[in-house]
């Protein structure tokens, strides 16, 4: 019997949105050799493992990662203050760089392994209504609530 058409073609699994608290996004910062090193931007958690020699242990952007390090990003600072998702009070031309290099260069080479809790859930732990999942088609967001 020749199987379901429909069957072989069936895309892999979707694998299920993760939300990262800080200290669990704080376990990939790129200080344990063969542990994958995360970092998330505007709430969306990169794993950046295939640039270690700018995100890992001494490497030069090493500052960035195990957290989310929006507000450095656009500032193009690693300074400890800016490394934050706090982007308020940040230019107009700070916001412009900071979606240029979200998607030319975060989403465009690194996969999105989740998102932190923060950007999804409000500080009482109430869905966040504004959430908006990046337009990664893997993700589905309406089986995490």
């Amino acid at each position: 019997a020749i199987a379901d058409p429909e069957l072989r073609f069936r895309p892999a699994a979707e694998a299920p949105v993760r939300l990262f608290t800080e200290p669990e996004l704080a376990r990939y910062d790129g200080q344990q050799e063969g542990q994958p090193i995360y970092l998330a931007v505007k709430g969306v958690v990169f794993d950046v493992t295939s640039g270690k020699e700018f995100y890992g242990k001494g490497a030069p952007y090493n500052a960035l990662v195990g957290k989310d390090s929006t507000r450095g990003v656009a500032k193009m600072s690693l300074d400890p203050s800016d490394l934050t998702h706090d982007t308020t009070g940040l230019t107009e031309e700070e916001l412009k760089s900071l979606d240029d290099i979200f998607n030319n260069v975060y989403k465009a080479k690194y996969p999105i392994v989740g998102y932190t809790s923060r950007r999804i859930l409000n500080e009482d732990g109430s869905p966040n209504l504004d959430f908006k999942p990046e337009d990664q088609p893997h993700f589905n967001i309406k089986d995490e609530f």
